[in-house]
């Protein structure tokens, strides 16, 4: 099950039967899951541009996923003794789509907050326990991605010259006052000062993918502790591959278009 996704270093990792629920009741999740993702890549300009929030490539991959019938859904759980509601608790997810042996629920946490993986095993848990789902799957950036980062921005770096904010302003990234005096400080202290480029690479590193945003390990410890079981769970990983650079400008146009055109689309349903 998903032999083509780990060929391509996408960390995969099945949890309460779920590889056989995958492959016996929805191999066309599966097909679907290999086709979107072995496809999806996020030019290193559109992880800087995002400044860390969700990348036009990942609402590429969610507008991907909704062309294929997977929808954002609010579940609606209501406790009802003798005709009078006593309890109703609402559930949404980004996105579901229902088969004929069941519902699966997913998500994507390209980069939130990491409590957000709780909110969203907590979700599927309720939701397996009272019979709405029968899988949950999180997609996520996967070890190899979270580890590359730092190299990955420090090669963005170099290539465009970066070696003041005026060369920021140059290539339109407009640094906000908090994050300009934190470079600065690095730069100008009395003490180990750093290079310009150095302060501005490890400063966005660690404030838009620091350790406590969403990525494999922080998904693998709530795993190891329980959260979420026993509902079955298909938990994927982005690698590092799927970062790409060289694009031609014409081609990061096109990917930023149909990032944007997904993202209208988002907001409109």
């Amino acid at each position: 099950m998903l032999e083509r996704l780990i060929a391509h270093n996408f960390q995969v990792d099945f949890r309460s039967h779920a590889k056989a629920i995958l492959g016996a009741d929805f191999p066309e999740v599966a097909a679907q899951l290999e086709e979107i993702l072995l496809a999806s890549t996020i030019p290193i300009e559109e992880i800087i541009g995002s400044g860390g929030g969700e990348t036009k490539g990942t609402q590429r991959l969610r507008n991907a996923l909704k062309q294929r019938g997977w929808k954002k859904h609010k579940f609606i759980v209501q406790r009802i003794i003798d005709g009078v509601e006593r309890e109703a608790q609402s559930h949404e997810v980004d996105h579901i789509r229902t088969f004929n042996c069941g519902t699966v629920a997913l998500e994507i946490e390209w980069n939130n907050k990491d409590p957000f993986f709780d909110r969203d095993l907590e979700n599927f848990k309720r939701l397996h326990s009272d019979g709405a789902i029968s899988l949950g799957i999180i997609i996520t950036r996967g070890a190899s991605l979270q580890d590359a980062m730092w190299n990955l921005v420090r090669r963005f770096a170099d290539e465009k010259q970066i070696n003041s904010h005026a060369d920021m302003e140059r290539i339109g990234l407009h640094p906000t006052r908090r994050q300009i005096a934190e470079v600065k400080k690095r730069v100008e202290r009395a003490k180990n000062p750093i290079p310009f480029r150095d302060a501005w690479v490890a400063g966005f590193v660690s404030d838009k993918f620091g350790a406590a945003t969403t990525h494999w390990s922080k998904l693998e410890d709530r795993i190891q502790r329980g959260v979420g079981n026993p509902c079955p769970l298909v938990l994927i990983g982005m690698p590092a591959s799927i970062v790409t650079f060289g694009e031609s400008t014409a081609v990061v146009e096109q990917l930023l278009a149909e990032g944007e055109k997904a993202n209208e689309e988002s907001d409109s349903s």
